[in-house]
């Protein structure tokens, strides 16, 4: 602006002179730059605001309803579409997993949006509709906004094709029979006892009322629920039809059937898996004079019968696989025949199978050493055979220190497993030899092994941290398990009377506390059965109170709930 005033009162003068002149022209000059360096200012100013907002806080309001046709807790409805307008777009997002439809619906209905937003959602009605009954609409965190994802939790809803809404309740929780935590969107269902009820009401049909934990909770309410008698269930179901199936879901049930209104202010249901009915499958051959017998259930009882003519010199032995539910049958010679005819036998169980022949190429012996590396003070040294073992010299195998001192072993066959088992006595920071001469073992098919060996280590004492436990209230049997965070089993105590119970050399770490009430005796967790009324076994879990370290020792005590 100084520029500018100066260059209007120069212009003002009528001086002639040249200096004059050669000043009103650059004082022109300046005054055109300075107009354009304000003007480019400017708008690089207002791009500046523009291009970089001051922002606010984040939106985390979720939608609001703005109108529902027919109304929420409508009564004598006969339609069958219904509209939830909201005042802004929304978008539905594992609608498939999150919607529950309680009583549940044989031919679903159709929900819009699907992949889009919309401010409103349409349910498309499909199915009959049962008279005089109260239905509800559970969306879950399925509807959220279109910008932030902000959910609207847990609308419902809900209308009754009678007189009334029907509004008792049912409340509980859900716990699992061996885990710290239960399962994520988990089933619970009522089942309406009238004249046609039995228990294997929950294999066909589908419950009367219904409702889901979803993904964060492990409590439940039913709502909308009629007076009556019921069956309380729940159900980890795989596929989404309602119905319980043995090898694929787990189920939890109320011991006693309850009547709504109830007494009990919130129902425990325990979730379990069953075990399954015994069922053999049709064996087939996998390689040379090797067939395959897979199984359901237990294989403990299951008998295996050749009924077929074989030549005399036949011979046969039976493994189990180590990971699947397969048992393998073995014989010798091969037979001159397109087919064997075996019967499968169980206590619950029995069928004849026909398993067709052909000539293919055996499996040749191989062993496998287990563990490698380090070995515990009390772990075995395993030896595992491809092909069942005909013969083991064991006068074969020697076992050396790092002095090379021999050690004595007692050794013992798994047949079953086909596992060779040495058991020998160790020392701390000791490295022990395995030395196995040609010939040790011989194969089913007569093939022998070549000169082997095999080393595993000890670790120092120092290196192991030590647990006392006391338990307080216990009742015995028990089985003490210590298990990482994902409940595999890292060691397990049997304790039969009240006194402390120590786990000594166990490896630095973190470690949770299971406790099995072995109600039985017989040493192991046995699971429930819906069908015969039978619950699982009492189980307890505690947190340590530190981390297990190395060259120290923990007590801890365990107060049990009688």
């Amino acid at each position: 602006m100084i520029f500018f005033i100066l260059f209007l009162r120069i212009s003002e003068q009528k001086k002639s002179c040249t200096f004059a002149g050669n000043l009103k022209l650059l004082m022109r000059k300046i005054l055109s730059n300075f107009i354009l360096a304000f003007i480019i200012g400017l708008i690089f100013i207002n791009c500046a605001n523009r291009g970089t907002p001051e922002g606010g806080p984040k939106d985390e309001t979720p939608p609001e309803i703005v109108k529902s046709e027919p109304e929420n807790y409508s009564i004598n409805f006969n339609g069958n579409e219904i509209k939830i307008t909201f005042n802004e777009f929304v978008k539905l997002k594992d609608i498939q997993k999150q919607l529950i439809i309680s009583p549940p619906m044989v031919t679903q209905p159709e929900i819009k949006p699907i992949g889009s937003a919309s401010r409103e959602i349409t349910i498309k009605i499909y199915d009959t509709l049962q008279p005089n009954t109260t239905y509800a609409f559970n969306f879950g965190n399925s509807i959220q906004d279109n910008n932030e994802g902000n959910p609207f939790s847990y609308y419902r809803y809900v209308f009754s094709t009678g007189d009334y809404i029907d509004s008792l309740k049912v409340k509980g929780n859900i716990v699992d029979a061996i885990k710290r935590e239960p399962e994520t969107f988990v089933s619970v269902a009522l089942y309406e006892v009238d004249s046609t009820f039995r228990d294997s009401i929950v294999y066909k049909e589908t419950p009367k009322y219904i409702t889901n934990t979803l993904d964060s909770l492990t409590t439940f309410t039913i709502e909308n629920v009629k007076e009556g008698k019921y069956l309380l269930v729940a159900l980890k179901d795989s596929n989404g039809d309602n119905k319980f199936q043995q090898k694929t879901d787990q189920i939890g049930y109320y011991d006693e059937l309850i009547y709504v209104p109830t007494k009990d202010s919130l129902h425990t249901l325990k979730l379990f898996k069953e075990d399954l009915d015994f069922k053999a499958v049709r064996p087939k051959l996998i390689s040379g004079e090797k067939i395959v017998f897979g199984y359901e259930g237990d294989y403990k009882d299951m008998k295996i019968e050749l009924l077929s003519e074989v030549s005399e010199d036949f011979t046969y032995s039976i493994t189990k696989d180590k990971e699947t539910d397969s048992l393998y049958y073995w014989y010798a010679p091969r037979q001159e025949v397109d087919s064997l005819i075996f019967k499968v036998s169980h206590p619950t169980f029995e069928k004849e199978f026909t398993a067709r022949i052909s000539e293919q190429k055996r499996d040749s012996l191989m062993l496998t050493p287990s563990p490698s590396g380090n070995i515990g003070y009390d772990e075995p040294f395993r030896i595992f055979g491809s092909t069942p073992f005909k013969n083991i010299d064991a006068s074969k195998i020697t076992i050396l220190d790092k002095d090379s001192t021999k050690v004595a072993f007692n050794s013992k066959l798994d047949s079953i497993f086909n596992t060779f088992i040495l058991d020998f006595e160790k020392t701390e920071a000791n490295k022990y030899n395995i030395e196995i001469l040609p010939e040790a073992f011989t194969g089913f098919f007569d093939v022998k092994n070549d000169s082997l060996n095999y080393s595993v280590s000890t670790k120092r004492i120092s290196d192991f941290g030590y647990i006392r436990f006391n338990m307080v209230n216990a009742v015995y049997p028990l089985i003490v398990q210590l298990t990482d965070a994902k409940g595999e089993v890292k060691d397990e105590r049997y304790a039969t009377e009240n006194k402390p119970l120590d786990f000594l050399n166990v490896n630095p770490g973190k470690y949770f506390v299971r406790v099995i009430f072995d109600s039985n005796g017989n040493k192991k967790y046995d699971t429930g059965n819906f069908l015969k009324k039978i619950q699982p076994e009492r189980v307890s879990h505690f947190e340590m109170s530190e981390e297990v370290r190395a060259d120290w020792g923990l007590i801890e005590t365990l107060q049990f709930i009688r």
